[in-house]
């Protein structure tokens, strides 16, 4: 089984876990002074909040496996898709433990698609990761892979 997997940077922790709380209906299974996880059951997905000075707003989505043969699978598709991969294993990031393989997509969205088996006592940094899709500008960021640079925000 997978699990849909969305990450926010927020400009206020504190008032979005009360606001997400409150939609989930749930408190948080995670909670550090500058993230928030809820690993939810119904509607199943691991959603993330942090206050790490990233800009506003979706900061990456993905999809967590329950095994490393599922994660194998999903990067194996990517990477006979023609997808630039980056493969990281043991990595530390957002207080876990994960192998990951991470893509852009055509639009330049950042996917990670992950598989956690354990805690860890640091949010995480990794160095610079992932060579955009040509037509992305992309810069570093802690862990979680790197971050196009957007003129205007996305619209729905």
């Amino acid at each position: 089984m997978k699990r849909m997997h969305l990450h926010v940077s927020v400009p206020d922790l504190a008032q979005s876990m009360q606001f997400y709380e409150t939609l989930f209906g749930a408190p948080p299974t995670v909670v550090k002074d500058d993230y928030a996880k809820w690993q939810l059951e119904d509607p199943l997905v691991n959603f993330a909040i942090s206050a790490r000075g990233a800009a506003v707003g979706v900061d990456h989505i993905g999809i967590q496996t329950e095994t490393a043969e599922e994660l194998a699978a999903l990067a194996g598709r990517l990477k006979a898709a023609g997808a630039e991969t980056f493969d990281q294993t043991a990595t530390a990031c957002c207080y876990a433990r994960s192998d990951k393989s991470w893509v852009n997509d055509p639009a330049g969205v950042r996917w990670e698609t992950f598989y956690t088996f354990g805690e860890a006592t640091t949010y995480g940094e990794d160095p610079e990761p992932l060579a955009a899709a040509p037509a992305a500008d992309v810069s570093a960021t802690a862990c979680c892979g790197a971050a196009p640079k957007t003129e205007a925000p996305a619209c729905c």
